[in-house]
């Protein structure tokens, strides 16, 4: 096991690393570029190739159910979780209706009526973290979001049979299209609006429009169709440098962290995504009558790392990038406690 995750996590800290040190001589703009053409094109190419290059084996047409369940259970677990945060940090008068009606009163005044005011009036009060719309959206994206396509394909499989292959496949394609690019998009483009733009149909849109959603359907449409093999080839290429750019993003981000003021703020959904969310997992799937590695198959993939594509995410939406970043840097490494605690859990004991 030691081997299997020094293996995986040698490209990861490499990638991060390089993201973190290179990002001193790249424009401040640069991240936001990266991160915005992963979305648009990178992302899209690898799911195009993942979903072309694998067989859906029939026996595991339960993942996905399990997977969507588990999105949905994840959302409502961190949804009563960020409730119970704001209500215990009340805000202090701070009315979101009358936050903004200040705003744009403040920025309809002149210059020089700013500069005859009270300096305590001549900008408007900034709501607490937790009160803050963008890091509502990231906490939420953050306990729920797992990495199991650039981390969880790389690691689980070591662990379970060849017949649970199929299994972890489904869980990330699915994780991938109705997570990520779905569920995720939904709650980046409610919480990354103003207050006043929450219409459902605005939401409903940026899923619809998500590149990612119509590169699956495109590559499920045309699986049947030979492409060229230098295209083929392309493809299959493409997933080795999109990998290395998300890690990349990862890495500028992380280097933009302010200490751990912003680190402890990720506890609560790092211990949402890594322990209660996959622990339920395989409470319920046990009761369900799925066992053996189908069952360690999909505790391990409920329990990866915070996904990198929260960072694309953050990016695209205008979210708290600091907080996402967070929790990858816990969720990874809490990785190398948690896969021994699954694997005597639910699986065969530690190989």
């Amino acid at each position: 096991m030691t081997d299997t995750l020094f293996q995986a996590y040698a490209p990861l800290l490499f990638w991060t690393g390089l993201g973190i040190f290179v990002c001193r001589f790249l424009p401040e703009s640069f991240p936001r570029f990266l991160g915005r053409s992963l979305y648009w094109v990178g992302i899209p190419l690898e799911i195009f190739a993942l979903a072309r290059q694998t067989e859906f084996a029939q026996q595991a047409s339960l993942a996905p159910v399990v997977t969507i369940a588990t999105l949905l259970g994840g959302l409502g677990l961190a949804g009563l979780t960020l409730q119970g945060i704001r209500q215990a940090h009340p805000p202090k008068a701070v009315d979101e209706k009358k936050e903004a009606e200040s705003e744009k009163e403040f920025e309809a005044r002149t210059e020089t009526e700013r500069e005859k005011e009270p300096e305590a009036k001549r900008a408007p009060t900034i709501a607490p973290y937790w009160q803050q719309r963008p890091w509502q959206g990231s906490f939420l994206i953050s306990s729920v979001l797992g990495n199991t396509g650039f981390v969880g394909l790389a690691i689980a499989p070591v662990f379970v049979g060849s017949s649970a292959q199929s299994w972890l496949v489904l869980y990330s394609v699915t994780q991938n299209i109705v997570g990520t690019y779905g569920m995720g998009v939904f709650v980046a483009s409610y919480f990354g609006r103003p207050a006043q733009n929450h219409r459902g149909w605005t939401q409903i849109r940026d899923v619809l429009t998500v590149p990612s959603l119509w590169a699956f359907a495109m590559s499920t449409a045309t699986r049947s169709i030979v492409l060229p093999p230098i295209l083929e080839a392309g493809l299959h290429a493409s997933i080795g440098l999109v990998i290395p750019a998300a890690l990349g993003l990862m890495g500028m981000r992380l280097s933009q962290i302010r200490g751990w003021q912003t680190l402890r703020r990720a506890i609560a959904p790092t211990l949402l995504k890594a322990l209660v969310v996959p622990c339920l997992v395989g409470v319920l799937t046990t009761w369900g009558g799925i066992d053996g590695d189908p069952r360690l198959a999909l505790v391990l993939m409920a329990g990866m790392p915070t996904a990198f594509a929260g960072l694309i995410l953050a990016e695209e939406y205008e979210l708290d990038r600091d907080l996402i970043a967070s929790s990858i840097v816990l969720t990874t490494g809490t990785l190398l406690f948690t896969i021994p605690l699954w694997l005597v859990l639910f699986g065969q004991g530690i190989p």
